[in-house]
C-alpha cells in the first residue's frame, strides 16, 4: 500500500489513540511490524503548539517508521497552520482527525462531530492540503449516527480535495465504542472511490483481519485497542496475512518486551510520570497473560519508583495464574 510517495512495508497499521500511542508505544509496535504508526492527536489551537505535552506527542525518537502526525480542530486556517508547523518539524504525513467520538471533542464540533457539516469538512481538507507538500490522510467514522451514515459522501469529498488515504472506523459517532463495528459502509466507500481505504474497528485477530480485508476490499487494516498489552499482534497478523514470517513469542521473550517498554517509558517521561503511565500498560499486558494476586496487583499500582515497579512486574511472572490460550 502507498500513501503519496511512500510505499508502506505492509498493510497492518497502528491506529492513533489519545494517551496511548506515544513514542515508546509507537516504537514497540513498529518493532513488531506495524506498517505505519500515527501520533496521538494534537490540537490545532495555536496557543498549544509549543506546550510541553504537545511536543511529547510529536516526539519520534527511537522510531524509524514514517512520521505521521494527527491533528484535530475545526478552523480551516488553524488546521492549515498546524499542518505546516508539523511539516516543518519533520512530519512526513499529516492525518486529520474526524473520527474521535469523545464528548469533550465533539462538544466543540471537532472530531467526528465534523461529519455533520460536509461543507466545513471540504474547507478544512482544502486548507490543510494546500498548506503542505506532504501527503494528507483522513480518519473518519461511518457517520454521525446510524441513520446518517454519510461516509461515502465524505470519502468522495476527501478524494476530490486530494486526500491520499482514508481510514474508516466501522461505527458512527453515536455508537462510540459500543456494539460491534460494521463493515458494510467501509465496503461501500471502497467501491465509490479510488484512494486507498483503511478499515478500522474490532480487528483483534488474524482471522478477523483477513475477513475484513476480503469483505470490504480495503487496502489495509488499522489496529487500535487490540494492540494494548499485545504489541506483538502486528507480527501475528503479518505472518498470517502472508506479509512476512515471525515466530511466536515465548513467555521469556514477552517478559523482555514488557521490560523494554517500561524502561522506555521511564526514560521518556521521567520517574513520576513514567511510573504513572506504565500502570495502564502493565494492566493491559497481564489482562492477556494471567491473573495476579490482588495484593500484588495493588502493590504494582501503588509503586512510586521505577525500579520498584519493574521489580514487582518481573516477580509477577512467578505469581500469576496463566490465562487459557
Amino acid at each position: 500500500m502507498r500513501i503519496g510517495p511512500y510505499q508502506l512495508p505492509n498493510n497492518v497499521l497502528l491506529a492513533p489513540m489519545a494517551g496511548i500511542t506515544d513514542a515508546p508505544f509507537r516504537q514497540i509496535c513498529s518493532q513488531f511490524g506495524a506498517g505505519l504508526t500515527v501520533s496521538e492527536m494534537v490540537l490545532s489551537n495555536p496557543s498549544l503548539q509549543h506546550h510541553p505535552r504537545t511536543l511529547k506527542k510529536l516526539d519520534y525518537r527511537g522510531n524509524n517508521s514514517l512520521r505521521s502526525v494527527q491533528i484535530l480542530g475545526t478552523d480551516p486556517r488553524q488546521m492549515a497552520e498546524a499542518a505546516r508547523l508539523n511539516q516543518d518539524r519533520g512530519a512526513q504525513i499529516i492525518d486529520i482527525n474526524m473520527g474521535c467520538p469523545a464528548k469533550k471533542v465533539c462538544s466543540v464540533a471537532a472530531g467526528s462531530a465534523l461529519l455533520k457539516d460536509e461543507s466545513l469538512v471540504a474547507r478544512i481538507l482544502d486548507a490543510v492540503i494546500n498548506a503542505v507538500e506532504i501527503p494528507v490522510t483522513l480518519k473518519i467514522r461511518t457517520g454521525w449516527d446510524l441513520v446518517n451514515r454519510n461516509a461515502p459522501t465524505i470519502a468522495r469529498i476527501a478524494e476530490s480535495c486530494g486526500i491520499q488515504a482514508l481510514t474508516i472506523h466501522g461505527r458512527s459517532r453515536a455508537c462510540k465504542f459500543n456494539g460491534n463495528a460494521e463493515y458494510d459502509t467501509i465496503k461501500q466507500v471502497k467501491q465509490s472511490v479510488s484512494i486507498p481505504i483503511i478499515a478500522n474497528g474490532d480487528i483483534n485477530s488474524a482471522a478477523k483481519a483477513r475477513h475484513v480485508l476480503d469483505y470490504t476490499g480495503a487496502d489495509a487494516v488499522m489496529i487500535g485497542r487490540a494492540a494494548q498489552g499485545k504489541p506483538w499482534i502486528f507480527s501475528d497478523l503479518n505472518t498470517n496475512l502472508g506479509n512476512t514470517v515471525y515466530s511466536p513469542l515465548s513467555l521469556t521473550e514477552i517478559k523482555a518486551v514488557i521490560n523494554q517498554h517500561l524502561e522506555n517509558l521511564y526514560s521518556f517521561y521521567g520517574n513520576d510520570s513514567g511510573v504513572r503511565i506504565a500502570r495502564k500498560h502493565i494492566g493491559w499486558y497481564f489482562d492477556h497473560l494471567g491473573t495476579l494476586p490482588a495484593e500484588h496487583k495493588t502493590a504494582i499500582n501503588q509503586a512510586q519508583h521505577a525500579a520498584r515497579q519493574l521489580a514487582l512486574v518481573n516477580a509477577s511472572f512467578n505469581l500469576m495464574t496463566p490465562r487459557a490460550a
